[in-house]
């Protein structure tokens, strides 16, 4: 079903579903504490992604894997950091150890910061796709928000690493129509989205597709909700097509997927394919439900038998890796990939040792305490079995492990969610 207002065949997560949101043991991760090492101390990092080729493995280059990460200065403000963001690099031999190898692009990038992406490896080309947030040049910060790409860069391996350098040309690709996609000066809502592009090679029929996170444009007064306050709550899932396969050249298509009504973000999506069936993944929080809804931070996601197929929520509702309660912001941003017969998620650390306190409350305290709070670095990634509609979270790997298919893991995870008793606890006994 969809709203009425828009006519169109596309999926919908409805209060319904949303309604039946709860922890479980199968959805709650384990406490996350501080790694041993940070690849980059004096930088915070967040939203993270992987290198990958056109059939969506992650890309190797001289035995090198490669992320990319949105990423501040360390001693700014944790919730000043989008302000300034740009998009650095990392590199791996083993998918663990992580080496900073500094700002992909050195200038001409769209927007006064650069907001999360995602990147492509095709026949030695490198594409990063990212999200240009406001204007180059303005003296205030606004937050208009257009999907970009760079493109001609190159990467190079010597005896010191990998290195990405060369020129970067930068293109806008889409912008909202007003139609399918809400524009800024639409939206009514508390955070405007047009961000998060995500390359998809559908392996069905080789076409390819670039995902987003959107808000659908909702009407004042038609009464598409039962109650005209979740009017603003409007997120969905956009998608573009290339006729050609050319990485930049895009139309927009209808939705995947509709929130309106129930969550105003649908954060970073992207798709895994699994036994032949489309597993479509959203990141959301707790705040950014409608009245009347309450879904904790977390990886939701849904499921179809095709990729324009209609999508069912996983568990039901649609929760599939949340926090526990007692460390509700311990983690988020999670990207799934798939890992032979299971899923595997990797995510960022977020606030930790809260002892109860909000992210409102954070924002209060001394500086030098929120900076302490901020994790600012990769999580332990977590390990998900999938089985049709139905997961259930399985153990963990260590902070920011990111294994190609071909490795073997552990039979029995490296963290065991039997041990609920440090789950409960949490941090200072809270």
């Amino acid at each position: 079903m969809t709203p009425e207002h828009s006519g169109r065949a596309t999926s919908r997560w409805t209060r319904e579903h949303a309604s039946t949101i709860e922890r479980t043991d199968e959805t709650v991760a384990p406490i996350i504490y501080p790694p041993r090492e940070d690849a980059a101390p004096e930088i915070n990092g967040w939203d993270t992604w992987f290198l990958r080729t056109r059939d969506g493995s992650i890309a190797t280059v001289g035995g090198w894997r490669v992320i990319f990460s949105l990423t501040a200065p360390a001693d700014l403000l944790p919730g000043k950091r989008h302000d300034v963001a740009e998009i650095r690099y990392f590199y791996s031999k083993d998918g663990e150890t992580w080496h900073d190898g500094g700002p992909v692009f050195e200038g001409g990038v769209r927007g006064s910061r650069q907001w999360a992406g995602s990147a492509l490896l095709d026949d030695g080309e490198l594409y990063v796709y990212y999200t240009a947030s406001g204007r180059a040049g303005e003296e205030e910060l606004t937050y208009e928000q257009r999907l970009a790409v760079g493109f001609g860069g190159t990467i190079a391996i010597d005896e010191s690493g990998l290195r990405i350098d060369g020129t970067f040309e930068h293109e806008i690709l889409l912008e909202p129509d007003g139609d399918r996609y809400e524009r800024k000066d639409q939206y009514r809502g508390m955070i405007y989205t047009f961000r998060d592009p995500w390359f998809f090679e559908d392996p069905a029929d080789g076409e390819t597709y670039l995902l987003f996170e959107a808000n659908t444009p909702v009407p004042e007064g038609e009464g598409v909700c039962a109650e005209p306050v979740w009017e603003e709550f409007n997120g969905s899932v956009g998608i573009a097509r290339s006729r050609t396969g050319d990485p930049t050249d895009w139309e927009l298509c209808d939705p995947l997927l509709e929130g309106v009504c129930v969550n105003q973000e649908l954060e970073r999506p992207h798709v895994v394919v699994h036994d032949g069936r489309y597993y479509l993944f959203i990141s959301s929080h707790d705040h950014t439900f409608a009245p009347g809804l309450e879904g904790p931070d977390g990886l939701y996601g849904f499921v179809a038998d095709s990729l324009r197929g209609e999508y069912r929520p996983l568990n039901g509702s649609g929760l599939v890796l949340t926090n526990p309660e007692n460390a509700p912001y311990q983690a988020y941003s999670w990207l799934a990939f798939p890992h032979r017969e299971e899923l595997l998620v990797s995510g960022f650390f977020n606030y930790y040792d809260l002892g109860g306190l909000t992210l409102d409350d954070v924002a209060t305290l001394p500086p030098d305490e929120q900076r302490a709070k901020f994790g600012g670095t990769l999580a332990p990634t977590v390990r998900v079995a999938l089985s049709g509609d139905r997961t259930r979270i399985t153990g963990t790997l260590s902070h920011g492990r990111i294994p190609l298919e071909s490795e073997e893991l552990p039979a029995f995870p490296e963290e065991r969610l039997a041990h609920r008793e440090e789950t409960r606890r949490g941090y200072g006994g809270y």
